[in-house]
């Protein structure tokens, strides 16, 4: 107890008007190199062209459409018109992110622009966040900023703020989620400890039945969920967290057998809170389809899908439809069924399949194959810009690579982190160890089909956070020797980070460079 005041006391010894505006200036320095040029190159890059399409269907049909063959060809020379088909098409994945990318397109129209720069505020969001988040579980507002920093300058978070794929959307919703649970661990302790000092509340201790920042989890987690299924991993294991943190503040005080009346003081109001509420959250991310379930039920009743493996047709491929409250039955009940539809699509269908950019999980720590969402090669000496020399040539890329000083030290962070968690009792680091152990190791499950290295953004902050947090260690006391050792270690990663990340900028923003200065940036074979 006197070791959790102890980490307690530094939040309130700093000014939280300096601890946001810093944050905040982080977050727009960061956005200021997320919208740099961001509306080039002016085509679909990578699967751009999937969920671009598909915001600009929901925004205007309410639903997504199928569409004509050249569509692509055709929205980049801005003709928009007959190019959606009226069968809807089947997405894979949930609408939440694709709304967000249509609120761009809604206000900057269908081009490159307007479909990206929903990416880049949440890419900057994302900066705040973990600003925010590292300084409610160190008390420091500097390793908040040394986390922000990190975050902004890392390959994987600069590209994915920079296109228009799900990804940065469901990495920002998982770390507000996780935020969102630590401030409610804090707020459920400060509830116990005032019931305390009014009076024994007995020996389970008091009932805590209102707990408004895991409302406000269960709604974020809900939108996670509602981009990617990916986040239902991290879900689940801070949802344990949450009983075992609740059973920890409880034990704190002298409840004896903390951990199983825990679970019956506070694992169902908990499980209401954050699961109950995320389910209906998710549930209502699919207004759009629901409000048009009919279509789905006329396309969609009776596919290779649905009778896969001997699965059966949906109800509504034989039953009349509906009405009233019979309506909205029938509905979710047909969304039920697309869930297993896309589910059968995800697990069975891609097992065969290959691509020349897929890499397998056990590597991405060590970023050992990035993914080209652009190449334009062959550019010859003295044209478009390019300075070769005559018997070389120019190109540009956009390449998923993380930042290497941040991602090669992230397996040593790790092992300390779990380190620290167990022989220090040090919970702060148990967050970074479940989180990116529920972020990754779900991936190995789904290895024999094609998955990217872009995935792992959802474990970046983890691993931010361990690195921090390490930080945090080195610096130790204000005063003496340690102190200053720690300050050149941390400066010199921190550093060599902000000097890769400006090594490698071209690389990720489709700059022009000459052959040799690109192959400068490939540093291992399998990087090409």
């Amino acid at each position: 107890m006197a070791a959790e005041r102890a980490r307690r006391r530094l939040p309130a010894t700093e000014d939280p008007v300096v601890g946001w505006s810093s944050a905040i200036g982080l977050a727009l320095l960061a956005l200021f190199f997320r919208l740099w040029q961001l509306g080039e190159p002016r085509r679909f890059l990578f699967d751009e062209t999937y969920y671009a399409k598909d915001a600009w269907s929901l925004l205007h049909f309410g639903y997504a459409r199928a569409y004509v063959d050249d569509v692509d060809e055709r929205i980049v020379g801005g003709d928009l018109s007959g190019l959606w088909q009226d069968q809807p098409s089947m997405a894979v994945h949930p609408e939440l992110g694709k709304w967000l990318i249509a609120v761009g397109e809604q206000v900057f129209g269908m081009n490159a622009f307007g479909w990206r720069v929903g990416a880049a505020v949440a890419g900057s969001l994302m900066v705040l966040v973990m600003c925010r988040f590292v300084r409610r579980l160190t008390g420091s507002t500097l390793l908040g900023l040394v986390a922000g920093v990190l975050v902004s300058l890392d390959g994987l978070h600069l590209v994915l703020s920079r296109l228009a794929l799900l990804d940065i959307f469901v990495a920002f919703f998982v770390l507000l989620g996780t935020h969102l649970l630590v401030m409610d661990r804090d707020w459920f302790r400060r509830r116990l400890a005032a019931s305390y000092a009014n009076g024994h509340p007995g020996e389970w201790g008091p009932r805590v039945l209102w707990r408004p920042w895991l409302l406000a989890a269960g709604v974020v987690w809900g939108l996670a969920v509602g981009t990617k299924w990916v986040a239902l991993y991290p879900l689940a294991a801070f949802g344990l967290c949450v009983w075992l943190w609740s059973a920890g503040g409880r034990r704190s005080f002298g409840v004896r057998w903390a951990v199983l009346r825990s679970a019956v003081a506070d694992g169902l109001i908990a499980f209401a809170s954050l699961i109950g509420v995320a389910l209906v959250t998710y549930t209502l991310t699919w207004t759009g389809w629901l409000m048009n379930a009919g279509q789905f039920e006329s396309a969609f009743s009776s596919t290779q899908y649905t009778t896969y493996d001997g699965g059966r047709a949906w109800p509504s491929a034989s039953e009349p439809d509906a009405s009233g409250l019979g309506e909205v039955t029938q509905s979710l009940r047909s969304l039920a069924h697309y869930h297993r539809d896309v589910l059968v699509f995800h697990v069975r269908f891609l097992d065969d399949s290959d691509h020349v950019f897929e890499s397998h999980p056990a590597g991405w720590l060590l970023l050992n194959r990035p993914v080209g969402a652009n190449a334009d090669t062959g550019i010859p000496p003295g044209e478009r810009g390019c300075q070769a020399p005559e018997d070389s040539d120019c190109l540009r890329q956009v390449l998923l690579l993380g930042n290497p000083v941040i991602w090669w030290l992230s397996i040593p962070a790790l092992l300390a982190s779990a380190a620290l968690w167990i022989g220090a009792r040090d919970w702060r680091f148990g967050v970074a160890v479940i989180g990116i152990s529920a972020n990754w190791l779900q991936w190995f499950f789904n290895a024999d089909r094609p998955i990217f290295i872009f995935y792992a953004i959802t474990i970046l902050p983890f691993v931010v956070l361990a690195q921090t947090l390490l930080i945090g260690r080195l610096l130790g006391p204000p005063e003496g020797p340690r102190r200053i050792a720690g300050v050149v270690a941390a400066g010199s990663f921190v550093v060599l980070a902000l000097l890769a990340f400006a090594f490698f900028w071209p690389i990720w923003t489709n700059e022009l460079l000459t052959h040799r200065d690109w192959l400068e940036r490939m540093w291992l074979r399998r990087w090409i």
